[in-house]
């Protein structure tokens, strides 16, 4: 199976992201984390996106708090679908990452969810239904989800 990236803009994001770790884990999605920010690590953003297709990765996704540029500048590198997750932080707690999140440029898109924790759950599941166009495994997986009333059982 495709792999999925998890890209965090700080090492502080980190205990947010991991309360999607049961989701990833439920779905059978093979996911890694890494800490790039667009801000201090450009750079490494820029080729970890170009590349991305290459080594092996469908679904990436850019969490990122404040102003969040993390989502688009992945998307500006890459052809593989971008999910957006704003993070709280900041004065605005969360609403200026959800700006600079979902507004992105025609041409440029960027699948943007909730704010925190239930954004990055909405993301592994959304991920995991990207994958599943071309996995009938994982489509009941996501059936059964469902009809448990979108509940891990």
């Amino acid at each position: 199976m495709k792999k999925i990236a998890v890209l965090i803009g700080s090492e502080s994001d980190r205990d947010t992201i991991f309360v999607a770790a049961p989701y990833f884990e439920y779905f059978g999605l093979n996911w890694d984390l890494q800490v790039l920010s667009a801000h201090r690590n450009p750079a490494e953003v820029t080729e970890f996106s170009r590349t991305a297709r290459e080594n092996g990765y469908a679904v990436i996704i850019g969490a990122a708090g404040m102003a969040a540029h993390l989502a688009g500048a992945i998307k500006a590198h890459t052809t593989l679908p971008v999910i957006g997750v704003p993070l709280s932080g900041g004065i605005l707690d969360g609403m200026d990452a959800l700006l600079s999140t979902v507004q992105m440029p025609k041409g440029v898109p960027v699948a943007t969810f909730a704010v925190g924790k239930a954004g990055i759950i909405n993301a592994a599941i959304f991920s995991a239904e990207i994958l599943a166009l071309s996995d009938d495994e994982l489509a009941t997986k996501l059936n059964r989800f469902k009809e448990s009333g979108c509940t891990l059982k």
